[in-house]
């Protein structure tokens, strides 16, 4: 085959109509070999062609007539001196790290894919000459274009989304209104039931955890385990081929397909993108894309001693965001999901990472100041998880502007105020409040904290309220991963019980974290499952368990359905109250001469809370004025926003408390809207003076006219007309 020089740009394998072109980046490498696959059971490649040309450190070659579907890997040539961070080990055959698509996956066999002999300490150093071309991981070319029609992304703000975090394999690989073939797949989270499940609840986007080809790691496969999260991303471009039901090249268009559905239906789509570390992990992991191609590019190494890898996410590597061609990859991919497959937004996993300059944490880092340049990546959803795993890696509340971030401050808050550990209500109500400490400064916005009470990492929101320990066995790990501190409670009892009692405890105690997520400023974020009462057995760490332990159980239950109606009850209360999804800070001052403050604190005596109340040990309840026309926020068109005055009344004693009411202005009472140790309304509420609230419980109030007034004001609008 006549090898043409092709161009450097773009990176990875490009079709336009008569052939493809090749690009592949190496700053070391000597020379670089396409090799060209007729199918993934190939025993070697049928075609091995040297790439022509080298323009600016990118190695680039066309050939006319290749087409979509052709499988292809490269074998980079260049020195083995893992002393000095080179280790290119021509026998093994590399995953383009611009792959757009996956024809092979990985298959473990022995140790042919791991660069160097395995085998006694120190090993490491010596190259394995085994060749892999039989079952190392391949490319295919892809076709890219796709009919997308009139979809235009949903582009909800911020202060109204409504996150849902789900597996997209998880979400639906039990549900039977899905067609079997389409269960656990982009195609069954598009299906109808899917769907219909989706706009029940009211969310308004997706989190889908990763959707990147990740590795599924050699020693969990050994132990008949799997990487089922997907945090060990091998290609930064195609959409993981095992959820496909469509498979092959075609998992592309699928994806796009499922992004197109979900718009249609007013569900934007946020990817979970690990761009910190890639699966080949430590000096000791398997030689699969990048660390064949140029290790010393890609990753970071340790100064002085360049075998090794900086590792701050402990997955065993780091990518080396320092250096310029890995900062385009990354802004590459982004721009490729955004702009190709019509993504929303992104969640970035351990995004500290991605700030580290030199070794501290640097919030001006190169990373965020190419973000915030960008015209594309800067005006989609931009998440962080803002912490890793190296010293000064918590870093919740120190990211930058256009930038959201999960606020773990307003988990451990929530999750300690239900459990009933005392003094903690001056620390709610921060959280409450939008989280001002943390994110009122350098022009951020409330919708800058993402809260959440549960994630896919830690406890479901069932086990959160149904063990005081973790029980993660089945991880053939001894009990020794998850987190030990979980600021869980029982209710009494250690796991599942046929108990009534301690039943129908932990059932308020998920609808008073639910409300309390739902009623609090910045945006929510739900976990799939949550709402339906799923449970893991008490599994915190459930990363390796791609079984029904993970995945969503849909079989009909009272209690689960229950849940679930509660659920999309509060997510309507949120859409319908101003007051609930505010613009701005809170000023805790009366706005616009009304002499009307914007937020008060109350005692249960009806009293604005004193600096002793705060700061009492024993406190466990407060109440939350919200008053509808002290918003100071104007809509699209400039108008003052004014909703209903709401209180909030929240009890974490495990006794009844009575709050006295605000008094409510002629003709008017308050109402209840939401109860959560009265869900249906059974116990009598008169509206006026005071309001029980049952222990262990959080009510929602709505100052609203009286029925006499209602029917006034009713009866002159219809003399008007």
């Amino acid at each position: 085959m006549r090898v043409r020089p092709g161009r450097p740009y773009p990176l990875g394998a490009t079709w336009d109509g008569l052939g493809v072109n090749f690009a592949v980046f190496s700053e070391h490498a000597t020379a670089v070999d396409l090799c060209l696959f007729d199918g993934p059971g190939g025993p070697r490649e049928s075609q091995r062609v040297r790439l022509p040309e080298r323009t600016d450190l990118v190695w680039h070659g066309y050939l006319p007539g290749v087409r979509p579907g052709q499988l292809y890997g490269y074998r980079v040539h260049g020195p083995w001196e893992p002393e000095a961070g080179h280790r290119f080990n021509p026998d093994k055959v590399m995953l383009d790290p611009y792959a757009k698509s996956i024809g092979r996956t990985i298959r473990w066999d022995e140790f042919r894919m791991f660069g160097y002999a395995v085998g006694d300490p120190g090993a490491d150093l010596v190259r394995d000459e085994r060749d892999n071309a039989d079952i190392a991981p391949l490319a295919a070319v892809i076709d890219p274009a796709f009919t997308w029609g009139d979809d235009a992304p949903p582009r909800t703000p911020w202060h109204e989304t409504v996150i849902y975090e789900l597996h997209v394999k998880g979400f639906t690989r039990r549900h039977d209104g899905v067609p079997e073939r389409e269960r656990g797949t982009y195609a069954g989270l598009m299906s109808d039931a899917a769907i219909r499940h989706l706009q029940s609840l009211g969310v308004t986007a997706v989190e889908l955890m990763p959707v990147h080809h990740h590795v599924q790691d050699r020693h969990l496969v050994e132990k008949g385990l799997s990487n089922y999260w997907g945090y060990n991303t091998l290609s930064f471009f195609a959409p993981e081929v095992r959820y496909s039901a469509w498979g092959g090249e075609d998992a592309v268009r699928e994806f796009k397909t499922m992004v197109r559905a979900l718009h249609a239906a007013g569900i934007e789509v946020i990817i979970d993108v690990v761009y910190n570390h890639t699966g080949e992990g430590s000096h000791l992991g398997p030689t699969l894309s990048l660390r064949g191609v140029d290790n010393a590019s890609y990753y970071r190494l340790v100064p002085g001693s360049q075998r090794y890898y900086m590792d701050f996410t402990g997955c065993g590597n780091t990518l080396n965001m320092t250096h310029p061609r890995v900062l385009q990859l990354i802004m590459d991919s982004l721009r490729y999901w955004v702009l190709e497959m019509h993504v929303d937004g992104f969640r970035f996993d351990l995004a500290s990472a991605l700030a580290r300059e030199l070794y501290e944490v640097d919030k001006l880092g190169a990373f965020f100041d190419v973000i915030h340049q960008d015209p594309v990546i800067s005006q989609v959803k931009l998440i962080a998880e803002p912490w890793d795993l190296g010293e000064g890696g918590y870093q919740v509340g120190n990211f930058p502007v256009l930038w959201t971030e999960w606020n773990g401050r307003y988990r451990d808050s929530v999750r300690s105020f239900w459990r009933g550990d005392g003094g903690l209500v001056s620390e709610l109500a921060t959280r409450l409040a939008g989280s001002s400490d943390l994110y009122g400064r350098g022009g951020r916005l409330p919708y800058a904290s993402i809260n959440f009470v549960t994630a896919h990492d830690g406890f479901t929101l069932h086990d959160l309220v149904s063990y005081d320990h973790k029980h993660n066995e089945a991880n053939l790990e001894d009990n020794r991963d998850g987190e030990e501190h979980n600021r869980s409670w029982n209710c009494g009892v250690e796991g599942e019980t046929d108990d009534p009692a301690v039943r129908e405890l932990r059932e308020r105690q998920k609808r008073n974290l639910l409300t309390t997520l739902l009623v609090s400023q910045g945006v929510p974020m739900l976990v799939a499952g949550d709402e339906m009462g799923r449970t893991q057995r008490g599994n915190n760490n459930a990363y390796c368990q791609d079984n029904e332990l993970s995945w969503l159980d849909w079989e009909p239950a009272a209690e689960r359905e229950a849940l679930r109606d509660f659920v999309a009850a509060l997510i309507r209360l949120r859409r319908t109250q101003p007051v609930l999804r505010r613009r701005r800070f809170f000023q805790g001052r009366p706005l616009r001469g009304n002499g009307v403050k914007d937020i008060a604190w109350l005692a249960p005596t009806g009293r604005e809370m004193t600096d002793a109340d705060w700061n009492a040990s024993h406190a466990r309840s407060l109440a939350v004025l919200l008053p509808g026309d002290a918003l100071g926020d104007v809509d699209e068109w400039g108008e003052p926003v004014v909703g209903d005055t709401l209180l909030l009344v929240f009890n974490a004693h495990h006794e009844g408390v009575a709050f006295r009411l605000p008094p409510p202005p002629p003709r008017h009472a308050w109402e209840r809207l939401v109860d959560s140790a009265d869900p249906g309304f059974e116990r009598g509420f008169s509206g006026r003076g005071r309001f029980v609230a049952t222990g262990r419980s959080v009510a929602v109030l709505r100052l609203a006219q009286t029925p006499a007034r209602r029917r006034r004001a009713a009866a002159s609008r219809k003399g008007d007309a």
